[in-house]
């Protein structure tokens, strides 16, 4: 026997089925089958040689899917977060208080948003900002990067798409946080390619499940992205995703908070001035401080040192700038 995915009923004994390899046969549904569990997109055991329908498998939820979901609650929180007050505000407006306290866009006589991206330069706080809110509203955190969406058979990727937002209704309230969105969400055009053809049919799902659950205000979908120019505006218009969030490079007050941060555990030794980096003519990311900070203790544990020196975090500075600059804008932080 082989698996398939039962597609339309067309009468009692007949049914459309897709297998996994892609292509859609029409089949006779066999009399012992309990024709009250066949519903479209259900999985049936299909004959090896007629394909006809000799089984309905348990709607198992795939194990994919289940390894998306966050058990435990990630622990970043606002503090761990360098500046950034504006994005902090528009995502707890978005995505928190819609799920702790939904009675206040009742009164409003509003909709809350459906959905949120977070877009900017690499290593700049999307994803610490993501967890942070899943962290704040203790939802049920279902992670994705838009890659997974990518499968190898035909239908595997709507399907994964289906069952992602099926397993967050089921634990609602939720959020799922699809990363490098990029990846799946580029705009549309005519393609020869098959597998260009899957990844579209894939973005139409994910569309698809983005329009309904209207009704559902428990269920907050966050993107994230370094290009949002490529993706299709069919994808983040309003209505889909109802908050476009920028995330820029950190300014002076920015910087300062995020050294401040990661050099707080850090033993400095009396020649530190963190404000010759603060006012630096760079464009280091927060990503790129926690690095230079990083490097500097290693440098210094090189020499058996358990103080950091101003020496240190200058070569621990031109290492990191030389890596990004060698690497490209986003050789680093992808």
């Amino acid at each position: 026997m082989s698996v398939g995915t039962l597609e339309e009923i067309i009468d009692d004994d007949h049914a459309l089925v897709s297998s996994a390899t892609g292509p859609e046969y029409y089949v006779s549904i066999m009399s012992f089958v309990d024709k009250d569990q066949l519903e479209p997109g259900c999985s049936v055991l299909l004959h090896h040689k007629t394909h006809a329908i000799v089984g309905v498998l348990a709607d198992d939820t795939d194990p994919m899917v289940n390894m998306m979901k966050v058990d435990k609650a990630p622990t970043e929180s606002y503090a761990d977060i360098g500046g950034l007050e504006q994005q902090i505000q528009e995502i707890k407006e978005s995505v928190e208080l819609p799920l702790t306290h939904p009675e206040l866009y009742e009164e409003m006589g509003i909709k809350p948003p459906k959905g949120v991206i977070l877009y900017g330069v690499p290593g700049t706080g999307k994803t610490l900002l993501a967890k942070a809110v899943a962290n704040q509203t203790s939802a049920t955190f279902l992670r994705i990067v838009g890659s997974e969406l990518i499968q190898k058979y035909l239908g595997d990727g709507p399907k994964l798409v289906r069952e992602l937002f099926k397993v967050a209704s089921e634990n609602a309230p939720s959020i799922v946080f699809i990363d490098e969105i990029d990846a799946v969400g580029t705009k549309r055009y005519d393609s020869t390619s098959g597998g260009e053809r899957e990844i579209q049919r894939t973005m139409l799902e994910l569309l698809n499940q983005l329009d309904g659950f209207d009704d559902r205000g428990d269920i907050k979908v966050i993107m994230a992205t370094n290009k949002i120019e490529s993706l299709d505006p069919a994808l983040i218009r309003p209505g889909r995703i109802d908050r476009k969030i920028e995330f820029p490079l950190p300014d002076i007050k920015t910087k300062r908070y995020i050294f401040k941060i990661h050099t707080s555990r850090m033993n400095l030794a009396d020649d530190v001035d963190l404000e010759e980096f603060v006012h630096a003519k760079d464009e280091l990311s927060g990503a790129d401080i926690k690095a230079v900070c990083t490097e500097a203790g290693l440098l210094a544990l090189r020499e058996r040192r358990m103080r950091v020196t101003m020496a240190d975090l200058r070569s621990a500075r031109e290492k990191t700038m030389f890596a990004k600059k060698d690497n490209g804008p986003e050789g680093l932080y992808l």
